[in-house]
């Protein structure tokens, strides 16, 4: 058991059923991909190239999620005096532990067909002079192996390649459609989804329910959990909501990567935040304070290169320590013809806020990036409940471990795309019968949205101690829940409401500090901690939490 006081009785509650409006209609296809970053584009595409039907539905436009926003690039063993070995060493430091190191060794094994890939589907990547794609260096890496396109425009690269290659195939695009709950067969398979068009408001409108033979979620964090993250607004955690209500189980969602420099645009900035690339530091630039003292300089062998919940947690420590708002980032040695050629977005980024990347350091802070947790699966998309496939963010497959190792993540999105429709290209399952899914349920009232995000960042942030995830834990299991009419803001209410219950239960039970979890009141890392906390929802919408070891998958144990 936990020796966290009070964690062996507690077992939160989360909402276990929407207030479903009724389908109008139904459709049948082979496989229903939701999410439209890398890992949902290339999952579809890929399925069409061997024969599938697919259907894309995506709650914004086309191309809409995070993929976009991605500034660095995407590691690959590409570089000449590089090896499969250091990327995977690599990555298991920056996992602290918690990497599943076969899916880290067949990650980084097929990340160099990826990248050919997109450059067969016409990604134009930055290039060096012998016509090999140009690599940088961004922290925790020990060569230079990041792929970039557009100097700092990387994911938007990917996203127009994925995207011109999903509509030249055809495929069906639901979007401005955001998925409910998944329909499930008498056996508990999924057999599809309900979902329903979001009209002006959010109203939700043109109910449907998509029969399908699998369904892919590739629905991506939920950094929105957050009062300020780099995730889009659509980063809300709806998929990993559907499918811990389906039955599968999530595991690592404490497990939150803070991006050591998004841009500081003022106190109480909210919403998405400018991002300056961990390559600008991968360049050259460095961190100071505002005397110009280095801050990253003792604190690591990597200094200002050293993985990100070590760098996000000096400067955390730093705020704290100080009282500061923020720290700098000084890039002026490097030039400014060489920093207007190698990052334009950033530089363009920093003008719209009045500071100039040029000629002076910018105010920097950490803020919510990336979730290493998510929908328990392998790297064929395989959850724990027939018919339901997890692939990129939302997926917890153990290549991240305990903290990301800086672009990692769309090449993991792509890897895992193509093994998934490979997969799903040879043994999809067949078509099931859905049972009439219970339309009656309850949602956390979107007036609560505000409360759930300020307190979680204020207790479950980059820092974080047992008395304030406790008071979160409180807080949050006495949120209103209603049986109100669903609309679109209800149900990202309710997700983010879901995703930080868990959050608060997984950190509040794990006392130590490894990675992203950092524990002010246990602040090492504790060796019999070497697990996932694995949660799932019974019958009654209790979430029962258990601890699997990384190495074996073997004796587990119940935590709540």
């Amino acid at each position: 058991m936990s020796d966290v006081p009070g964690v062996a009785t507690l077992a939160p509650s989360v909402v276990a059923a929407l207030p479903l409006p009724a389908a109008g209609r139904e459709e049948v296809t082979d496989v229903v991909v939701v999410g439209s970053g890398a890992a949902g584009l290339m999952t579809a595409v890929a399925l069409a190239e061997a024969g599938r039907a697919v259907t894309v539905v995506t709650k914004g436009e086309l191309g809409a999620g995070s993929t976009p926003w991605a500034q660095g690039g995407l590691a690959a063993v590409l570089g000449d005096d590089d090896a499969a070995e250091l990327h995977v060493q690599d990555t298991l430091v920056a996992g602290a532990g918690l990497c599943d190191e076969t899916a880290v060794r067949t990650l980084v094994a097929e990340a160099p067909r990826a990248i050919a890939e997109l450059q067969d589907l016409g990604a134009r990547l930055d290039l060096a002079a012998d016509g090999r794609p140009a690599l940088t260096r961004e922290g925790g890496h020990s060569r230079d192996r990041i792929v970039h396109a557009g100097g700092d425009a990387s994911g938007a690269e990917v996203t127009r390649t994925l995207a011109a290659a999903l509509r030249a195939r055809g495929i069906a695009v639901l979007e401005h459609t955001v998925a409910l709950d998944a329909l499930r067969a008498a056996d508990g398979r999924v057999a599809g989804l309900r979902v329903a068009r979001i009209a002006d408001g959010g109203a939700l409108v043109d109910v449907a329910d998509l029969r399908a033979r699998a369904v892919v979620l590739a629905t991506g964090g939920y950094g929105q959990v957050f009062t300020a993250t780099t995730n889009p607004a659509g980063a809300t955690g709806d998929g990993l909501a559907l499918a811990l209500r389906a039955g599968a189980e999530v595991a690592d969602v404490e497990l939150v990567q803070f991006h050591p420099t998004a841009l500081w645009t003022g106190a109480g900035a909210s919403g998405q935040q400018p991002l300056v690339s961990e390559a600008v530091r991968g360049e050259g630039a460095v961190l100071v304070d505002a005397d110009g003292n280095r801050i990253m300089a003792g604190a690591h062998p990597l200094a200002d290169l050293a993985p990100r919940d070590v760098v996000s947690a000096t400067i955390a420590a730093h705020l704290r320590a100080t009282g500061a708002d923020h720290v700098f980032l000084d890039a002026r040695h490097l030039g400014a013809a060489f920093l207007e050629r190698r990052f334009p977005g950033i530089a363009q980024a920093c003008r719209d806020a009045g500071l100039d990347l040029t000629g002076a350091p910018v105010p920097v802070v950490p803020a919510a990036h990336y979730a290493c947790g998510g929908v328990l699966a392998d790297l064929d998309g395989r959850t724990g409940v027939p018919g339901l496939f997890a692939v990129g963010e939302i997926a917890c497959t153990g290549v991240q471990g305990a903290n990301r190792l800086a672009s990692n993540s769309i090449t993991e999105g792509l890897v895992a795309a193509r093994r998934c429709a490979e997969l799903l290209a040879t043994d999809l399952p067949p078509l099931a019968d859905a049972v009439p899914p219970a339309e009656d349920g309850d949602v956390v009232d979107p007036a609560a949205r505000s409360l759930i995000t300020a307190v979680t960042t204020r207790h479950a942030g980059v820092l974080r101690d047992a008395e304030g995830l406790a008071g979160l834990a409180r807080t949050l299991a006495a949120v209103d829940r209603s049986a109100a009419p669903l609309d679109l803001a209800a149900v990202e209410a309710t997700a983010l409401h879901t995703v930080a219950t868990l959050l608060a239960s997984a950190a509040l039970a794990r006392p130590e500090s490894r990675g992203c979890h950092r524990r002010l009141d246990a602040p090492g890392a504790r060796p019999e901690w070497q697990v996932r906390l694995v949660h799932r929802l019974d019958r009654t919408g209790h979430v029962r939490t258990s601890t699997v070891p990384v190495q074996t998958g073997a004796g587990e144990r119940v935590v709540a």
